[in-house]
């Protein structure tokens, strides 16, 4: 595809957003309120959250359906992240936008922090496709051995401790220690809890330790056990399904351009992961279009965008290039 007929396919699908969106905009005029909305979703999801756990604190709901409504719960805090990163609320009250931004990152702590974030996630969208993508490279896009994009997908600790020699030889300016510490000390104090727990339960699997460890030993077991349900697992459960999906979606080699950065995930294959990522492989392909835009207006104008991208060929379901590990290929 030459670059002009590139340019034109953007122009239109751009257009096509812009108008979807003045369009839901004015048909629903709350919507210009958009520093309330973002501030009232981070404050209602956190309360879910909170309350959530205190349910199963209180045995009324059973660890499973916690598990399942809090990754739920806790995929729309990244949808928040993903807003707050492109100055969507409180662009001009930096506390309040900080507050928010903490509160995201403690509904989801196996995350480095957003400030950081924001870095690598700007500089995603200059260099999506590339090697220089950190963002993407991160939890697993362009990975040829599967083992090993199983365990990015999964665990981004280890992802990260396994990649570190290939991103230092391939990526510009990459330093494995400041994005390690991006995660103090809220994602080390999860980190902390996961291999803690992990541990122990291996061990008694052997050993049985609950008669020879000392009682506060038990008693600390027992919080982190709570906080592997009410926390760690439904991010293991969120961040896995998001990983999967980002990863899936996002090309690697080949891309020239926008318009080849990203394809479009509708397969009922990937129905169950969507679930636990707030529909990203439907919807994310249109905020490389248009960044600046509250992820509640994609998800409204989504089915219609998603059309019009069909008609100006932007890809969907591509199986082919996950197999071969993202490649971008031009069709014969």
């Amino acid at each position: 595809m030459t670059d002009s007929h590139a340019k034109q396919k953007i122009r239109a699908i751009v257009g096509a957003i812009r108008s979807e969106d003045a369009k839901i905009r004015a048909r629903f005029p709350v919507l210009a309120h958009q520093n309330t909305i973002g501030l009232l979703l981070t404050v209602m999801s956190f309360v879910m959250m909170v309350g959530l756990g205190y349910l199963y604190f209180l045995e009324i709901i059973p660890a499973w359906l916690c598990i399942i409504l809090a990754a739920m719960v806790a995929s729309i805090s990244h949808e928040l992240e993903h807003d707050l990163i492109h100055n969507q609320y409180f662009a001009k009250t930096p506390f309040i936008q900080n507050a928010m931004m903490l509160t995201v990152w403690i509904m989801r702590p196996n995350t480095i922090n957003p400030w950081f974030r924001r870095k690598i996630h700007l500089h995603h969208h200059i260099t999506s496709g590339t090697q220089q993508d950190l963002e993407e490279r991160l939890v697993g896009n362009g990975i040829k051995n599967p083992f090993l994009r199983a365990v990015v997908i999964v665990d981004g600790l280890m992802g990260l401790v396994l990649n570190r020699s290939t991103f230092n030889k391939e990526i510009k300016g990459f330093s494995f220690s400041k994005v390690f510490n991006a995660g103090f000390p809220i994602t080390t104090a999860y980190f902390i809890v996961l291999y803690t727990t992990l541990g122990y339960h291996l061990v008694n699997l052997f050993y049985p330790l609950a008669s020879v460890v000392p009682t506060y030993v038990l008693s600390i077991m027992s919080v982190l056990e709570f906080l592997m349900v009410v926390v760690v697992l439904p991010n293991i459960l969120r961040s896995t399904s998001l990983n999967l999906v980002t990863s899936s979606m996002h090309y690697y080699g080949g891309v020239n351009n926008l318009y080849e950065q990203t394809q479009v995930l509708t397969s009922k294959w990937f129905s169950i992961f969507h679930l636990f990522c707030f529909n990203f492989g439907k919807t994310h392909t249109i905020h490389h279009y248009v960044p600046n835009q509250p992820f509640y207006i994609r998800q409204f104008i989504s089915n219609k965008i998603n059309k019009i991208m069909k008609e100006q060929g932007v890809r969907f379901n591509d199986f082919a290039s996950i197999k071969n590990a993202n490649l971008y290929q031009p069709e014969n």
